[in-house]
């Protein structure tokens, strides 16, 4: 059993997939196809169902999947201590990021860290704020960064970066106010909303956000729900309609009057964005110093 093939076998596991997880671990889908038989003539048992084009993982499969991914922890940990012990930090730093901190706020940050340690990597993995925090519940990653909460026993939630969410609205629409000029809300009824996707952290918080204030969000024209920011950015200012969106995420926009920020009357949304991760796993020494580094 080596930690090339245990890599294999849980991407394939995460990703639901040979080819993607070809393509993550830099291999060929034949390589990893092989590493995983190979661990199941060694075990002498079935560990990935293959059938109709869908991978199911089976009961063995399940259990080895937790022991592979301890394993691997154990081994990157290892390496971190020794590197310790040379005077060094180095290792590879692998998150899963909602897509407002992965986009805009990561950068920066990843930027020092990573002049502070020059021999580390790291690799970010992009999702929805719910699926990050599915990733690290079911152990396919040990941290992560999102931008809402969602409750488990088992999850610690570190806050490390404020915003808020603005109305984005393109620069030549009707509404003639100045940016930031709060509006009211019922001028927005007969406007059509582009909405970010079902799970996204930016959409959990404006709608619990509307109904704390008493404003319903239902009332309003939803046109459509987009997955990408950018996406909705550029149908912001196309005219297409308007959005809901954190100010981070806008900056640019702004600064070249292609979109104008305005705020509504009764509605504050301050938004966290957390370090989430599970209090069940440790964190590689790595994962501690880029911990303490967010918060500090």
């Amino acid at each position: 059993m080596e930690f090339n093939q245990l890599e294999s076998f849980i991407n394939v596991v995460n990703l639901k997939s040979f080819s993607k997880a070809a393509e993550k671990l830099f291999l060929t889908q034949p390589t990893v196809s092989n590493n995983v038989q190979s661990l199941e003539k060694e075990l002498g048992t079935v560990l990935i169902n293959r059938n109709n084009k869908r991978i199911t993982v089976t009961a063995e499969g399940e259990l080895l999947y937790s022991y592979a991914v301890n394993m691997l922890n154990m081994r990157d940990r290892a390496s971190s201590e020794i590197g310790k012990l040379k005077g060094r930090i180095c290792g590879n730093l692998e998150l899963s990021s909602s897509t407002i901190p992965q986009e805009y706020i990561l950068p920066r940050y990843l930027k020092e860290f990573s002049v502070m340690y020059p021999d580390m990597t790291f690799t970010i993995n992009q999702k929805d704020s719910k699926n990050v925090v599915d990733d690290v519940i079911k152990g396919y990653t040990n941290y992560g960064i999102t931008g809402a909460v969602y409750e488990s026993k088992q999850l610690e939630y570190i806050p490390f970066y404020e915003d808020r969410i603005v109305l984005a609205v393109p620069h030549c629409h009707r509404f003639q106010f100045d940016d930031y000029e709060e509006i009211d809300f019922k001028l927005l009824s007969t406007e059509k909303l582009i909405m970010r996707e079902e799970g996204s952290g930016t959409r959990k918080i404006l709608e619990k956000a509307f109904a704390d204030s008493g404003l319903s969000i239902s009332s309003m024209d939803i046109v459509s729900s987009v997955e990408s920011n950018e996406t909705i950015k550029k149908m912001v200012e196309l005219d297409m309609g308007i959005t809901f969106m954190s100010e981070i995420a806008i900056k640019n926009e702004i600064k070249l009057n292609l979109i104008k920020p305005l705020l509504v009357k009764g509605l504050d949304i301050r938004r966290q964005f957390y370090f989430v991760y599970s209090k069940n796993r440790y964190l590689s020494p790595l994962a501690e110093k880029f911990k303490k580094f967010l918060i500090s």
